[in-house]
């Protein structure tokens, strides 16, 4: 009888710590316990350490983590893989000694650890754990693709899903597909496009919902590689959409020369009462630019503190930028002035190439001399280049001359493919292309379950 009630005594406090509404209150129970000499159970701890993740505190996490080694339950599989997740977001370093610490391991303390380092940056690291896993489950999978697509390393991440489909048959999720949809932009119009209609095929085949997720995720991929209609007709056929699907086709207008098209998409946004981001006014004066629409510029930035919004160093990079093309190179140079921070090397770049466009040396030389405290050898070459191309226009040879003898002491060259504009909202990309096909199911083929879909074998996935 005394063991039932001191059951119920353990379960009435962890349910309430489960339940707390926030994790100041979770904590105080937690301590309350402690105070009150009431045995700890593992739910306590657990509920505990993931109410208090949230508040990104690692001196308290470092706290409990001490307790729960003086009670001994750091031999728990579940309390240690939840101490782990909490040291994920926080500190790679003592994630790492946990994890290297861990008597035993369950699936999701591999998988958090895959993550772990993914985030840090070191894939190879996360490949080697993935690959000591005697079992791998989908989130196994899901995470070591996400690991390759978020790092850049594309094609390792489109093989290892073609792998995961083929050889281990396993039926991809959204959580799977997310990382290869984003990645689809970055590979090149032909070959990312191909595999992102292959993975949207897959989801209309699979009667996957387009809830937010999916259908945000296509948006971007579709606008990013300049099919904006196809951008389009994903965002029409959504039923619910937040404020990154708005921003995602905004930007993708904007990004691609439909300023005018952008700033539509923001009306409508605003009729529906969609509150914007700081990433969706980017995006509006980005449209700005392109469009050559000052006016309009001019009232969307002071929109941005209506909306109760800070704006950021990309908006004045593109007032400077919006001001700059249309040759209003004195309210470029004095929103340069009011900005609360120190302008950058991209936003200096483009009021220096507006004032070389625009044959104005007497503005350039207001800032070369500021300019060249900034830039860095090894980075900004192209603006070296600027700077003497507008010595030149400005008859100071010897200026010049003087530059250039500067970029061949220290070895500055322009990164390759590059010239010495500084356009913000410039992408050098086109929004035309051939229309996708009617059957979107036509870049895939069944292998043996029919249930299961797959890549074609194209000499990228090989």
């Amino acid at each position: 009888m005394v063991t039932n009630i001191l059951l119920r005594s353990f379960s009435s406090w962890s349910f309430a710590i489960k339940n707390a509404k926030s994790p100041q209150r979770a904590l105080s129970l937690y301590a309350q316990m402690h105070r009150q000499a009431i045995p700890f159970d593992s739910f306590a701890i657990l509920f505990t350490l993931k109410s208090c993740t949230h508040l990104h505190n690692l001196p308290l996490i470092c706290h409990l983590h001490a307790h729960l080694l003086k009670l001994g339950f750091n031999i728990h599989v579940y309390v240690a893989t939840s101490l782990l997740n909490a040291y994920v977001q926080m500190s790679f370093e003592h994630a790492r000694k946990v994890f290297d610490e861990m008597p035993v391991r369950n699936i999701v303390t591999w998988n958090t650890m895959i993550t772990c380092f993914s985030r840090s940056g070191d894939v190879k690291k996360s490949r080697k754990v993935f690959d000591e896993m005697s079992l791998r489950d989908l989130a196994s999978w899901s995470a070591m693709i996400a690991g390759y697509m978020n790092n850049g390393h594309w094609k390792e991440g489109v093989v290892l899903f073609r792998e995961m489909v083929i050889v281990e048959q396993l039926k991809p999720d959204q959580v799977t597909v997310g990382p290869i949809l984003a990645g689809c932009s970055e590979m090149g119009t032909s070959i990312g496009l191909l595999l992102g209609k292959s993975v949207h095929g897959f989801a209309v085949k699979n009667d996957w919902e387009l809830n937010v997720e999916l259908g945000t995720c296509l948006v971007d991929m579709y606008a990013k590689c300049g099919f904006l209609n196809f951008a389009s007709l994903v965002f029409d056929m959504m039923k619910d959409r937040n404020v990154v699907t708005w921003t995602t086709l905004i930007c993708g207008a904007a990004k691609h020369g439909f300023g005018s098209e952008a700033l539509e998409i923001f009306k409508k946004m605003r009729q529906g009462g969609v509150l914007p981001n700081e990433f969706t006014f980017t995006g509006v004066l980005s449209a700005c630019v392109q469009a050559g629409l000052v006016d309009e510029g001019r009232g969307y930035f002071k929109m941005i503190k209506e909306c109760g919004l800070r704006p950021t160093i990309q908006h004045y990079g593109c007032m400077v930028d919006l001001f700059g093309k249309s040759g209003l190179l004195e309210e470029a140079y004095e929103v340069i002035n009011t900005m609360p921070r120190e302008p950058n090397i991209v936003i200096w770049g483009s009021f220096l190439s507006s004032c070389k466009l625009h044959k104005q040396f007497e503005m350039a030389e207001r800032v070369i001399e500021k300019v060249m405290n900034v830039v860095r050898l090894e980075n900004d070459g192209g603006v070296y280049t600027l700077i003497s191309d507008l010595y030149v226009l400005g008859d100071k040879w010897a200026d010049a001359e003087r530059v250039r003898q500067l970029m061949l002491r220290q070895n500055v060259r322009k990164a390759r493919g590059s010239n010495s504009q500084f356009h913000i909202s410039d992408t050098g990309m086109k929004a035309s292309g051939p229309e996708m096909p009617g059957d979107t199911i036509s870049v895939f083929y069944s292998v043996g379950d029919p249930s299961i879909v797959v890549l074609i074998n194209h000499s990228f996935l090989v």
